[in-house]
């Protein structure tokens, strides 16, 4: 109902910031948790660029994953809680466990706080990651019946510590949840338009594709989805009866090839694409590019490989209706050449 209070985490965010962004315009008083305060202008900016003054619709609250200071305060009075926020590191870390602690007692921390608060539903943001990995390739298209096996041999930290940290959410709600429940937004990459510089790692194979960062395409295959429609399906999700105790997998289409990707930009943006490659790179060559780039050793698991999913669940249980994969991709490279972050831009954003 408008004019109820809603926490989302992570509001400093990509995904985030949009959930805040449909929140305030459908009318809701939102409250979102940052790791310092001081990103509160950062936020606000965000908005602005979303087209929506928040003003005293929107307050701040100071919460981190890593602590359990902060955040019985930050669901007080709260109807719902959407959990965004959690770790994904561009390169691989030292260790699992720098990503995996974070995202599963942080999700924990965030539903003991909710269920303590008396708040009705939490809507967790979980990914494609914790659906369609350490698994034997399948024909069938992957859906939320899916789970990855986090002892596969090509599940990385990120793909562990996300499936990790929604086993332990709905674990929770089975063992202690009380009346606390629970419902789950599974995205695959989340593309469309960038509210400030600091963007998502999603984003960052647009920004490279446009600024002709890569000599050419990995045999790397993507699901895509928009990030207003992410957000759109936290809305669902939220309020939905039928969203109860379910898992939702969040994708626009059809996977789509780097070299697919980079054809769309070519094809919508002209000029402004000039630098996108769309030369597909054998194998063997990302596998000796990977021997001194850890960026690049996080993605050999998944080169050739190609993982459908299907987004039935979601059309024919919450009446989600998502953009198409070339409209995603194309908004991303708009908004990025808006906010002056391409080689070829007129200036730099601040």
């Amino acid at each position: 109902m408008a004019g109820e209070l809603v926490l989302v985490t992570g509001g400093s965010g990509f995904v985030g910031s949009h959930v805040i962004l449909q929140l305030l315009n459908a009318g809701y008083q939102v409250r979102t948790s940052v790791r310092s305060l001081k990103r509160e202008g950062e936020v606000r900016d965000m908005l602005r660029v979303g087209g929506v003054e928040a003003g005293d619709r929107l307050s701040f609250a100071a919460a981190d994953l890593t602590s359990d200071a902060g955040w019985s305060e930050a669901v007080a009075g709260c109807t719902y809680v959407h959990h965004v926020a959690s770790p994904f590191p561009p390169e691989i870390p030292k260790h699992e466990d720098e990503v995996i602690i974070p995202a599963r007692d942080g999700a924990l921390r965030v539903l003991k706080a909710a269920r303590d608060a008396g708040v009705k539903r939490v809507v967790l943001t979980s990914s494609y990651a914790a659906i369609g990995y350490g698994q034997p390739e399948q024909k069938a298209p992957f859906d939320e019946t899916n789970w990855t096996d986090p002892n596969g041999d090509d599940v990385r930290a990120y793909v562990k510590s996300k499936t990790l940290a929604e086993r332990a959410a709905w674990d929770f709600i089975a063992r202690e949840g009380g009346a606390l429940e629970l419902s789950v937004v599974n995205p695959v990459a989340v593309l469309g338009p960038a509210l400030a510089p600091d963007y998502s790692t999603s984003i960052m194979l647009i920004q490279r594709l446009m600024d002709g960062a890569m000599p050419g395409c990995p045999r790397l295959y993507f699901g895509i989805v928009d990030v207003r429609d992410v957000a759109d399906m936290h809305m669902r999700c939220m309020t939905n009866p039928a969203a109860k105790g379910e898992r939702f997998l969040a994708l626009a289409g059809e996977f789509l090839s780097i070299a697919q990707i980079a054809r769309i930009l070519k094809r919508n943006l002209g000029a402004a694409a000039k630098r996108v490659p769309t030369l597909e790179l054998p194998d063997f060559l990302i596998r000796m590019a990977a021997r001194n780039d850890p960026a690049v050793q996080q993605i050999l698991p998944e080169l050739g490989k190609r993982k459908d999913g299907t987004n039935a669940k979601a059309k024919r249980v919450l009446g989600w209706a998502p953009r198409s994969n070339e409209e995603a991709i194309v908004a991303t490279a708009e908004s990025l050449m808006r906010l002056g972050l391409l080689k070829d831009s007129p200036k730099k954003a601040a």
